[in-house]
């Protein structure tokens, strides 16, 4: 049997920085990215709002190598942020922190960004996971990328964890990606037949002045303009290391699956983009607790069968990933909840958000 290539993997976290006493978001002034540059280099950078710090890892070869890594960067922002006086967090959103508070990065790129989309780029203060899986072959990375797309909203279902906005429960288990809506270019990615289609569709949008550089195609699943891999952008922020890199290890093994299909002459179905359109609301409205659709059936199935079906596509791949024991956290997470199940059992037992923040901050360091 032929063996699978190595699917190397970045993971991209954003970390929430917060005031330990007012539990709101804070600025950091620049000073842990500066001092995680000494340390981590360009693994952490700036975001647009000076509250968020971002991290990365190197290109790693396995899940456990991944891990590893998050774990230290991790507990570098969490040692950088204490020698402020400040704390850690990981979720999609601040359950109350107003984004008018928050002050912009003073940065060209950001400057550049606010002037061109004004309250949709100052409102947009959330955070994210974003995990690369490495492709050499630009064409294949783009049938997988296209065949991906149908697994989308299975995966985000399971990162959930951003159910408040503003003081409010949103009724949303995750609200950061209907903030994201009012970006544009962002969302899931269309079907592109070819490389060159894909390319020209991104030459066309940087020709036109649409965009300065092809970066700015924030989908939920692109094929990475400059860098040899598919990069998935549709997961919220997780709460726990455990958490990230079950997720991390799925998307993974899903990329390993359609590759493997793919040596056989074969493929994953392709649906139209507006009929998984439904099931990522559904993902982003319900969680892992609703109904998504089956698009096989044509039905509608309890949204955890549905990611059973996925842990079981996936089955014959995970053993040769290594990443079997990250993978099967999933059942955890189904049986337990997700991050915004959690936020809001800590909310309805408590009725105080500064507690749901005291819980995010403390779940950050778990197995730290």
């Amino acid at each position: 049997m032929r063996k699978l290539p190595v699917f190397t993997l970045g993971v991209e976290e954003e970390y929430q920085i917060i005031d330990p006493d007012t539990r709101d978001l804070r600025s950091h002034l620049s000073k842990i990215v500066d001092g995680a540059k000494v340390i981590l280099n360009e693994q952490v950078k700036a975001e647009m709002h000076q509250s968020v710090v971002e991290v990365g890892t190197n290109i790693c070869r396995t899940v456990g190598e991944a891990e590893k890594e998050i774990k230290f960067l991790r507990s570098k922002i969490v040692e950088l942020a204490a020698k402020q006086n400040l704390v850690v967090g990981g979720a999609g959103t601040h359950p109350f922190s107003r984004w008018q508070d928050q002050p912009i990065t003073d940065d060209p790129r950001y400057h550049n960004i606010v002037n061109e989309l004004q309250d949709a780029a100052r409102s947009n203060l959330i955070f994210g996971m974003h995990c690369h899986v490495g492709i050499e072959n630009r064409e294949i990375g783009l049938q997988l990328m296209n065949q991906a797309c149908y697994f989308l909203p299975h995966i985000f279902a399971l990162s959930t964890n951003s159910p408040f906005w503003e003081g409010r429960q949103t009724g949303y288990k995750s609200f950061r990606t209907k903030v994201f809506d009012k970006f544009p270019r962002t969302g899931l990615p269309e079907y592109f037949d070819s490389v060159a289609s894909y390319d020209n569709f991104l030459e066309t949008l940087v020709k036109t002045n649409c965009i300065d550089n092809p970066k700015k195609i924030w989908w939920d699943l692109r094929l990475h303009p400059f860098y040899d891999t598919i990069e998935f952008r549709i997961c919220d922020m997780s709460l726990t290391v455990k958490e990230t890199m079950c997720i991390v290890a799925i998307i993974q093994a899903v990329v390993a699956k359609l590759y493997k299909l793919t040596l056989h002459n074969m493929s994953y179905n392709i649906y139209r983009i507006a009929l998984i359109k439904e099931n990522k609301f559904r993902a982003a409205r319900y969680g892992i607790d609703g109904n998504m659709i089956d698009f096989g059936l044509q039905k509608e199935v309890e949204t955890k069968l549905l990611i059973g079906e996925l842990l079981d596509f996936i089955e014959d791949v995970v053993d040769e990933l290594g990443s079997r024991d990250h993978i099967n956290y999933a059942y955890e997470i189904m049986k337990n909840g997700t991050g915004a199940d959690k936020q809001l059992a800590v909310f309805n037992q408590t009725r105080d958000l500064s507690q749901v923040v005291d819980f995010i901050t403390s779940e950050f360091t778990k197995g730290l």
